[in-house]
């Protein structure tokens, strides 16, 4: 597999003279990843893992050689004289129609080989551009992965250092205050104050102006430089220099940083109803809704309580562990999801666990063309289990289920490598929750008028439920019969208050989403095996 330098006349140069010349402009330039053993090191290590990891857990065996081709294309973006040429024994890097080093191909599902080629392959590239040799190495790996994962699907991804460590906060927290902050005009204003939070404690308010931070003048600095500095360990202090709103003299206070989750349940009371909007899935989600749920029972009454809306419109989705957490609040027992693909510990099943917080009161989960994902299982095992009405617009349809990998720049690479099923076998994937109640071009009055008639069509649920996950065609076919709405109108609220409000038209629109019994384990798995 090693490299050979050739060009137009032809001429061709030793194996051993490519590796002095390697060797010789390692020592005169620093800057790029092939530049010192050090970088030789990472960058065979980035590509190696990266390439092993889509071979062990990506949902489908694919070609590596594609995929590490089409990677490798993408460094003419720094560089238009780097050319790329591949046949069935060898990928050759062009060097502006002069040169050519030519590299012996793997075969294609060898990721180590691969991996090895994609590093030399660099290498080689830097030592005859010098654009290339400036571009810093997270650069050059977010376009060869960003190549890459362009051979998987849509949800694939890779993340630099910097991303990957926002993604984790995202999802398993920070060490910080609790505040968002928007900076423009060299001022730093609180946009929202988290609950349960060290800055709600402190009383920080929206539109208080935060002007100093540790002593520091914020005046200059950007959006990630303020975040970077008011987050810290658990249990470190920040001062703070504020400008609270309507006053004219700036306070100095002291927080302590406390282990911060976004928050992503809202909850607000509708009469004597509970309305939680549900924006995400993290590591607190759960813990979140059962202590809102609690606030609820505190502030309307357990006794009043007449039911509950989950609002999971424009939720992207999140952890799917969270998302069962969050369906196993209101379900006593059944099939909560199932997930199955090429790695064999991607076939997991999840039940539900006795004890219903809702205490059996009516529920009713609002969908739109933007819920996904994690979304989607909540909204799909409530409905197959008769637990609940989901009422809106079809839901996006990704049933896809993505592990994240850490990579050795501390970067992460996000690989789809299951679809999920619902409660009663169907893959959500490409067709989504289809709702019990579409109010997409209907009003409360006309949908309560239809249903009390008996004139509302059910879901036809068997042959949903007997779709192959392949067949996108029939998918299209049920998905018309309620096209999405991105936009999330009033309306649908007031459709929902209205089922809760009158309990016999409820049960019967329970009725038309329910599936008249979950798949087992082994009919779940049977409806994976194609790709």
């Amino acid at each position: 597999m090693g490299g050979r330098l050739s060009n137009s006349a032809p001429r061709r140069m030793p194996l051993a003279a490519i590796m002095m010349s390697l060797a010789l402009a390692a020592c005169g330039s620093t800057d790029g990843p092939g530049a010192t053993a050090d970088g030789r090191d990472e960058t065979r290590d980035m590509f190696v893992t990266g390439l092993n990891d889509i071979d062990a857990v990506y949902i489908e065996r694919i070609n590596l050689g594609d995929v590490t081709v089409e990677g490798l294309k993408r460094l003419d973006a720094f560089d238009p004289a780097i050319g790329l040429r591949r046949n069935s024994t060898e990928v050759e890097l062009d060097i502006d129609g002069q040169d050519t080093v030519s590299f012996d191909a793997p075969s294609a599902y060898d990721a180590t080989d691969w991996g090895e080629l994609a590093a030399r392959y660099v290498e080689t590239a830097m030592l005859h551009s010098a654009k290339l040799a400036l571009i810093p190495p997270e650069k050059i790996y977010e376009a060869v992965f960003d190549g890459m994962v362009s051979k998987l699907d849509g949800f694939s991804r890779y993340s630099s250092a910097a991303d990957a460590d926002e993604n984790r906060a995202s999802r398993d927290g920070f060490g910080g205050i609790g505040v968002k902050v928007a900076v423009a005009d060299n001022r730093v204003r609180i946009i929202s104050v988290m609950n349960y939070t060290p800055a709600q404690r402190a009383g920080l308010q929206t539109d208080d102006i935060i002007l100093a931070i540790d002593g520091q003048d914020v005046a200059g600095m950007d959006q990630h430089q303020v975040v970077d500095k008011l987050r810290g360990p658990v249990d470190s202090r920040v001062e703070l220099k504020l400008l609270k709103a309507e006053t004219t003299v700036p306070t100095t206070i002291l927080l302590s940083r406390a282990h911060v989750v976004p928050e992503t349940v809202v909850y607000h009371p509708e009469g004597n109803v509970a309305y939680f909007h549900i924006y995400g899935f993290n590591s607190d989600t759960s813990e979140s809704l059962e202590r809102e749920i609690s606030h609820a029972k505190s502030e309307i009454g357990v006794g009043n309580i007449t039911g509950y809306v989950l609002d999971l419109r424009g939720n992207p989705g999140g952890l799917l562990d969270e998302a069962v957490a969050v369906s196993d609040v209101f379900m006593q027992k059944g099939r909560i999801v199932s997930t199955h693909g090429r790695h064999p510990d991607s076939h997991q099943y999840f039940e539900a666990t006795a004890g219903d917080l809702a205490d059996g009161r009516p529920i009713v989960v609002l969908v739109n063309g933007n819920s996904a994902s994690a979304s989607e299982i909540v909204a799909a095992a409530l409905q197959d289990s008769g637990r609940a009405v989901v009422v809106g617009s079809n839901s996006y349809g990704k049933g896809t289920v993505q592990t994240v990998l850490r990579l050795p720049n501390s970067g992460e690479l996000t690989l789809t490598w299951a679809r999920f099923h619902a409660p009663s076998g169907y893959t959500l994937n490409k067709l989504g929750v289809l709702p019990s109640i579409c109010t997409n071009g209907h009003s409360p009055s006309e949908l309560m008028t239809e249903l009390e008639h008996n004139e509302l069509r059910a879901i036809p649920v068997a042959e949903r439920n007997a779709l192959k996950p392949t067949d996108t065609a029939e998918m299209d076919k049920l998905r018309k019969a309620c096209p999405q709405v991105k936009s999330e109108p009033a309306t649908d609220v007031e459709m929902a208050l209205d089922l809760i409000h009158k309990p016999l038209l409820y049960a019967r629109a329970v009725s038309l989403g329910e599936s008249p019994s979950p798949a087992d384990a082994s009919e779940a798995a049977a409806v994976t095996e194609a790709p």
